[in-house]
């Protein structure tokens, strides 16, 4: 009986495999949606997953003003931050965040799904959110995926 063919294969830097892929989200569910973008950045949906590397893809997500929440957290969910000075505690719901900065919302949901480690500052590069319908990474003929 042949071993080899019962070994594990651990994937690395070299190895891996990463596609391209452009998410719609209009209409969508922004947890919902958020849970599978992380998991296809952390590359769970491959069979050569490994936890500590980086297998996952690239995600391009279009649309990301026009994202849902259901029930009152549109005005009822706060967004903390602070600026580093004494009393500099910031608040701000998502419609406020949709308004100014369409892509933070998705931004810090995908993060808030992402290990906190190197690994998952590392992960993050690989989203890319855009308002509009259009982005700039045609040249790397991503795949559209529906939820």
């Amino acid at each position: 009986m042949d071993t080899l063919s019962y070994k594990t294969i651990s994937a690395n830097k070299a190895t891996v495999q990463k596609d391209w892929v452009v998410v719609d989200a209009e209409n969508q569910i922004l947890g919902r949606l958020c849970s599978e973008i992380a998991k296809i950045i952390r590359g769970k949906h491959k069979p050569s997953f490994t936890p500590h590397v980086d297998c996952g893809d690239n995600v391009i997500v279009i649309n990301a003003e026009k994202v849902r929440l259901t029930g009152k957290k549109m005005t009822d969910k706060v967004y903390i931050r602070h600026t580093g000075y004494p009393g500099g505690q910031r608040f701000a719901t998502p419609r406020e965040v949709l308004v100014k900065n369409p892509r933070g919302v998705i931004e810090s949901a995908v993060k808030g799904m992402l290990p906190k480690n190197r690994l998952g500052r590392e992960l993050f590069t690989n989203l890319f959110v855009y308002a509009g319908t259009e982005h700039p990474h045609a040249a790397q003929q991503p795949k559209e995926i529906k939820f």
